[in-house]
């Protein structure tokens, strides 16, 4: 049985948007702006390298698709290698290898999934998705890289849908500052 693991970059205030500066958005580019060191690129690696699928919303299945199929490496290879699934009702025919479109009720895409898969589902980014899921309480558990910064403004990784208890299993603090949380649902 497969699990659904939403990983994140976020900010001391909670925004998940646009970690990489590709999204237009004004604060864009911020997780560059502190160093993870050593440490945070081995886990990221370590993430990739035990994920058995890809579990991602259109926006940032699209930014993958367009930034991955030409790298190469180690962690590229996994990416590119690996079965992806994009949650989306207006996109049809994903050109990324691999890549299959979900466009059913969610909570049975999920449940089909972990049925399918064995190991970890991983959710990047897809603030909209990772949100749907987090409502649902389908995550079976969220890693969330936190950067020492306050951004003010953006998407928010935690939306209006209440109160959620979580269990904290991990954390370690990397780079110059910057936690590695890691959470399960705690009922």
């Amino acid at each position: 049985m497969g699990r659904v693991v939403v990983t994140e970059f976020v900010s001391l205030d909670g925004v998940m948007e646009d970690p990489g500066g590709a999204e237009d958005f004004e604060h864009g580019g911020w997780s560059f702006e502190v160093a993870r060191g050593d440490e945070g690129d081995r886990f990221k690696l370590d993430e990739a390298m035990e994920a058995d699928a890809l579990l991602l919303g259109r926006r940032t299945y699209e930014g993958f698709a367009e930034a991955w199929p030409d790298r190469s490496g180690e962690f590229a290879d996994k990416f590119n290698g690996m079965p992806k699934y994009v949650v989306s009702s207006t996109l049809s025919e994903p050109e990324w290898n691999n890549s299959t479109v979900l466009d059913g009720d969610l909570d049975q895409e999920v449940a089909k999934l972990k049925a399918d898969h064995d190991g970890d589902i991983v959710v990047h980014g897809s603030a909209q998705l990772a949100q749907a899921l987090l409502d649902r309480d389908l995550v079976d558990e969220l890693r969330l890289m936190v950067f020492p910064v306050v951004l003010g403004s953006g998407k928010r990784l935690f939306g209006d849908s209440g109160k959620k208890l979580l269990r904290l299993t991990h954390s370690k603090v990397v780079g110059d500052g910057v936690t590695i949380m890691v959470y399960e649902p705690a009922g």
